[in-house]
């Protein structure tokens, strides 16, 4: 038990307050209480002993000499939050709607690649830890598991599906349709990657899917007249890297949306003007993302780029974002400079490789509780209370 001296104190925090007056005990889930993992950064010490070095670092590692990577966790820390007291925050409520559906948190699991390379459970086991959470989940193009499977899967989880588009496009709109059948509510349109950027890990390792996975979306995709079921999984992995289109531009996302009825979202802007772009060109919402900061180096942190593209279009689109996330004041910051919900990737990596869909579900009740701990000490009881003012960049303490 943990006694928090916090008279008549009986919010979502710990479960139900048992008690009242000079105490409230709020009983600790068994995962805590052994003292083992209470943050993001626990998951990930103990997934790196869960994964080969190959698999590490591909998820952890970011393009060039990692500076963008290190930046998307230090710009947070460069904002400082101004809380507000003596504020009723007894009950908290901290659900949000995105696109007609209703999400008990606003945060939700960002599409990453391969996931059964860090464990059997794979994108199923992870998509069922975001649906008990009352996430979004969304599902990679280049998973291991294929829309079909993650649907069956995860019936009960909100999902949205990532995609590119391909220099052939009949695999884009194959793809497209697929998702529409599968139930999912969203397209997230990745548009950061012509070309895949520099990761030296990656190139040090020549990296490669293991052999006993393959890309799942795209077994039975004819390539060049032949099934890819006879290329082999190396053979499918060449094909789908072969397709990424450096000649991709906005009358593209007009194609796409000409050819289903989902919203898109574009992941990848970092800048007004884009985001502007994208208002024009029909889409229904932005994710502010440098892409975990594993294509280009030097670009701004997510966190950085936010408020310039929800001044631009933060009245008609909905902005959210992902990259550096790791803690429950990290949410509030983001959500506080405008954005409407956020996303991590590497820590539902780092709790699949620890325990599989139970490590995700613990992983993302950590950071829940982080966050409902922020919102009662910011002084918010609901997403509306959360105002631009309560957070601040550090220079504005500097100059005293």
């Amino acid at each position: 038990m943990l006694e928090r001296n916090l008279p008549g104190f009986s919010s979502s925090l710990g479960g139900a307050a048992k008690g009242v007056g000079k105490y409230c005990i709020f009983p600790l889930p068994d995962y805590v209480t052994d003292m083992a993992l209470v943050c993001v950064e626990d998951f990930e010490k103990k997934a790196e002993a869960h994964l080969e070095k190959n698999a590490l670092d591909y998820y952890r590692s970011g393009a060039g000499e990692q500076f963008t990577l290190g930046l998307n966790r230090e710009a947070f820390r460069r904002l400082r939050l101004r809380p507000r007291c003596l504020r009723d925050v007894s009950r908290l409520d901290i659900s949000c709607e995105i696109f007609g559906e209703r999400m008990k948190w606003p945060l939700g699991i960002a599409p990453t690649a391969m996931q059964k390379m860090a464990h059997p459970d794979g994108e199923v086991g992870n998509a069922r830890a975001a649906g008990k959470a009352g996430s979004i989940f969304i599902l990679s193009t280049l998973s291991t598991t294929s829309l079909e499977d993650l649907a069956a899967g995860a019936p009960e989880t909100i999902k949205w599906f990532q995609l590119y588009i391909y220099k052939d496009r009949t695999i884009t709109e194959k793809l497209v349709r697929r998702a529409e059948k599968a139930n999912f509510k969203a397209l997230v349109l990745t548009i950061d990657a012509p070309i895949f950027g520099h990761r030296r890990a990656d190139v040090r390792n020549n990296f490669s899917l293991p052999s006993h996975l393959t890309l799942a979306n795209f077994q039975g995709i004819k390539a060049t007249g032949v099934a890819s079921s006879n290329m082999g999984a190396s053979g499918i992995n060449e094909y789908v890297s072969s397709q990424f289109d450096p000649t991709i531009s906005w009358k593209d996302i007009a194609w796409l949306k000409s050819i289903t009825h989902l919203p898109i979202v574009v992941k990848g802007v970092l800048t007004a003007e884009d985001a502007v772009l994208a208002r024009e060109f029909g889409c229904a919402g932005i994710i502010v993302s440098n892409h975990g900061a594993r294509q280009i180096d030097t670009v701004p942190a997510s966190i950085e780029a936010l408020p310039e593209v929800v001044r631009a279009v933060g009245d008609d689109l909905v902005v959210m974002l992902d990259g550096g996330i790791i803690q429950g004041n990290d949410i509030f910051k983001a959500l506080a400079l405008g954005a409407k919900t956020v996303f991590v990737g590497r820590p539902a990596v780092w709790g699949l490789a620890y325990n599989g869909q139970k490590g995700v579900e613990e992983m993302l009740s950590v950071l829940r509780k982080d966050f409902e701990i922020t919102m009662a000490l910011i002084g918010s009881q609901t997403l509306k209370d959360i105002q631009p003012s309560m957070v601040v960049h550090e220079s504005q303490y500097a100059k005293l």
